[in-house]
């Protein structure tokens, strides 16, 4: 193996298994020794691509976090169709899909948010990319639902793309309270009924 691919196979590792980290264990109280220990790399290996934790931290959010929503809560959007059921397909049927590992452990974004989004304006900035992208996303969909007379003209597209996202995000924090899905499920009526509430 190439010494560049080597060094990109190393980072690649160290990226995969602090995002597993901070996922189950958070950020704060995974330390960079913790990390190496996992990966079984050296501590020069974690320097040689990484500054600090800080650093890896920021790499984490745009690199596994931002793309995890990209895949299942923004691409989708951006899809044809009628836009009450792709709002339908993403918000309600995403829920309904996740493995109960992520149920248990919530939303990586949303984790990173309740724990450092307070701490850095680093982070801040790279978590907010993600929320104002998703919200950009929304708000075109639901303008050509409203265009296209399957969405309520009278409602404001930034206030049902702000409420849907403080909501997803709000139920899959809600859910690592519980043991089994019955919030989840009540929580997926009292969004039928809002969506229904939104159509033309």
């Amino acid at each position: 193996m190439l010494q560049n691919e080597k060094s990109e196979l190393t980072k690649q590792i160290i990226l995969d298994k602090s995002f597993t980290l901070f996922y189950e264990n958070g950020f704060k109280t995974t330390s960079v020794d913790k990390i190496m220990k996992a990966t079984k790399l050296t501590k020069g290996a974690f320097y040689h691509h990484y500054k600090n934790k800080k650093e890896l931290g920021l790499a984490v959010i745009s690199l596994k976090v931002q793309q995890r929503v990209y895949n299942g809560m923004i691409t989708p959007l951006y899809q044809s169709g009628n836009a009450l059921q792709i709002l339908e397909t993403t918000f309600l049927y995403r829920l309904k899909s996740f493995p109960v590992y992520d149920k248990q452990h919530g939303c990586p974004m949303n984790n990173f948010i309740n724990e450092v989004g307070d701490l850095e304006v680093a982070y801040q900035l790279a978590l907010r990319r993600i929320i104002e992208d998703w919200k950009a996303a929304l708000i075109t969909l639901i303008d050509r639902g409203q265009k296209e007379n399957t969405i309520s003209k009278t409602l404001s597209s930034k206030a049902i793309a702000v409420y849907l996202i403080s909501a997803f995000e709000g139920i899959r924090g809600i859910r690592k309270l519980y043991d089994t899905d019955d919030i989840l499920d009540q929580y997926i009526d009292g969004l039928s009924l809002y969506l229904k509430q939104i159509k033309a």
